[in-house]
């Protein structure tokens, strides 16, 4: 057994170390800095203090990103250097966000051990590799990310750094399945590298009728489509979609994890999934094959996903609620009933129509999983979602992907069950269709800005708020746009006050409120690794089923036009287009 020693090495802050809505980001180039990881690492430990940090058990993974393997080793050596009993690793350090939630609350190792917290290696949907961005954040023993007490605990404790702990361990090969033992200064250490993918196969097994789906995907009738874009979900979706529900393995596209996935964008949405969207049908192409009737996508940590149908699309606020509408019916798991619905503020109202139709709890959070983690410790919230292709339930603490995926087929499978064998098939688009015709449609996009400069940005911003202080010079703008538009009821800061902990989350986005149901919301983006990121969401509802047909462009137009002239978007950023549209 290798015995350790334990050394202090002195070190000096960096700027800038602030966690985000999902942990730090930066390029790579920022974490490979000498001390750069060692001091956020430490000053995460002692933000937990030692009390929770010795003796713990910790899970350290990550999607697989460019860095990933280098960083795995040192919180290894940090880990053990703080007193830490335990570290398991997912095999090759790949584990997805939602499997290492899974992994908190459900795994017990070879010891009895259960994981107390984990250190989280993704940017999420961001670029990998030598040039782009990495990423590390904490969850927490309920398997969600930390609460903001914690990451302000963790900030400020960078900007005071002085040294950090770290054990002369040699680095332990993440390959092979097994646990390393060794000794030091607090008596036994050890590194368990298991399956990345089992302990979560066998929870998406406790929770959706497999054997249902299993039919779906056999019928000669449905074809099926799954994109991982080189990000972990890879490491899951052969087992899951191909041995466990007997799909082909053609159906599945860039499903082999790459540091920097394949050198694509892996966030999944119209513009980024490019072949999956081409193959669905959606591109520019007309090409003679016939697409698959559902398609799917996710993100490099596969906690995000984008559904398709046929030639069609369906936003993640529509997804969501289409979720939640038929949960009850199509996944055991809800068979009992929905505890309650949540969403966050950006997203579309389409969940807020289904919670009042089906008499539900319903909640609107800020941007970050954190807050619907509380609703659902509390017993408060079963079903829940983001406009950013983040979808999930009470399941674990995170937003789950595949079990979007998953959601999506139960509830086809549902629809078809007496049509496998005979019948027209209920298709994607029937669903959402005839769900617009019940519950009315939320026309909805997102415009975002990236790498904006941050000053100006922030200009933007306070133009927005001081703007509110007078709706009557909103509206005389308004009407200077489009007179077709309905007048400005209301507008703030958005701000929450958390039900379970009454804890107060200011400044969450800046609204604007119209009389027809109509919204304006304007965000600066945490998620991004330099610059600012504006997001603008426009959302018109409409209630008329004979309308809900029309073309998204077409029925969001006047409100575009209205949020650039409001915003001054392009005085204030330069740029005249926005880099993603969804």
């Amino acid at each position: 057994m290798v015995v350790f020693k334990v050394s202090r090495v002195e070190t000096t802050p960096f700027d800038g170390q602030k966690p985000g809505t999902s942990g730090l980001r930066k390029k790579v180039k920022v974490f490979v800095q000498p001390n750069y990881l060692h001091n956020f690492v430490q000053a995460t430990f002692n933000a937990l203090t030692a009390e929770k940090v010795r003796g713990a058990t910790l899970v350290v993974s990550g999607d697989g990103r460019y860095f990933s393997k280098d960083a795995i080793q040192i919180i290894i050596k940090m880990s053990a250097a703080n007193g830490v009993r335990r570290v398991w690793v997912g095999q090759n350090g790949l584990l997805s966000t939602p499997a290492v939630s899974a992994v908190i609350r459900e795994r017990v190792g070879v010891d009895g051990s259960k994981a107390t917290g984990a250190f989280i290696l993704t940017a999420s949907h961001n670029p990998g590799g030598p040039h782009e961005d990495f990423g590390i954040k904490y969850n927490m023993e309920n398997g969600g990310p930390a609460p903001e007490g914690i990451t302000d605990k963790i900030y400020e404790n960078t900007k005071t750094i002085k040294e950090y702990l770290i054990a002369d361990l040699p680095n332990v090969d993440i390959s092979a399945i097994g646990v390393s033992n060794f000794s030091g200064p607090e008596g036994p250490f050890d590194v368990e590298v298991f399956d990345s993918a089992s302990d979560y196969v066998k929870l998406m097994k406790s929770i959706f009728d497999f054997e249902s789906i299993r039919k779906l995907l056999s019928s000669p009738k449905f074809t099926f489509c799954y994109d991982a874009l080189h990000g972990v979900a890879g490491a899951y979706a052969k087992r899951i979609f191909v041995e466990e529900l007997g799909a082909q393995g053609s159906s599945l596209l860039n499903c082999v994890p790459k540091e920097d996935f394949g050198g694509g964008h892996p966030d999944p949405n119209l513009t980024y999934a490019k072949e999956l969207v081409a193959r669905m049908g959606l591109g520019k192409s007309n090409s003679e094959v016939e697409p698959p009737e559902f398609g799917a996508a996710a993100d490099g940590d596969a906690d995000r996903n984008m559904i398709l149908g046929k030639r069609f699309f369906v936003t993640p606020s529509d997804s969501v609620a289409i979720i939640a509408a038929n949960a009850v019916e199509a996944i055991p798991y809800f068979s009992a009933g929905l505890k309650g619905v949540a969403r966050s503020m950006p997203t579309s109202a389409a969940l807020d129509v289904v919670a009042k139709h089906l008499n539900l709890k319903f909640f609107e959070v800020p941007t970050g999983w954190k807050f619907f983690g509380n609703l659902m410790d509390a017993g408060l919230c079963s079903v829940c979602g983001e406009e950013s292709f983040g979808t999930g339930s009470d399941h674990i603490r995170e937003k789950d992907g595949i079990w979007a995926v998953l959601a999506w087929l139960s509830i086809l499978a549902h629809k078809n069950k007496e049509n496998l064998n005979g019948g027209k098939l209920v298709t994607v688009e029937d669903i959402v269709r005839n769900h617009w015709a019940f519950y009315g449609r939320h026309y909805y996009t997102r415009y975002d800005y990236e790498n904006v400069d941050a000053s100006a940005a922030k200009e933007l911003m306070a133009h927005l708020v001081n703007l509110q202080s007078s709706l009557g010079e909103v509206n005389k703008i308004v009407k200077g746009v489009r007179s077709d538009v309905s007048n400005v009821v209301h507008a703030d800061e958005f701000e929450y006050k958390d039900p379970v902990d009454g804890s107060i989350s200011s400044h969450q986005g800046i609204r604007y409120l119209f009389e027809d149901g109509s919204r304006l919301v304007f965000r600066l983006s945490g998620t991004g690794s330099e610059g600012a990121t504006i997001r603008l969401y426009i959302e018109q509802y409409e209630k008329d089923p004979s309308k809900t047909g029309r073309d998204s462009q077409e029925a969001l137009a006047p409100l575009v036009d209205v949020a650039l002239k409001l915003s001054k978007m392009q005085e204030f950023t330069g740029r005249s287009a926005p880099t993603v549209i969804t």
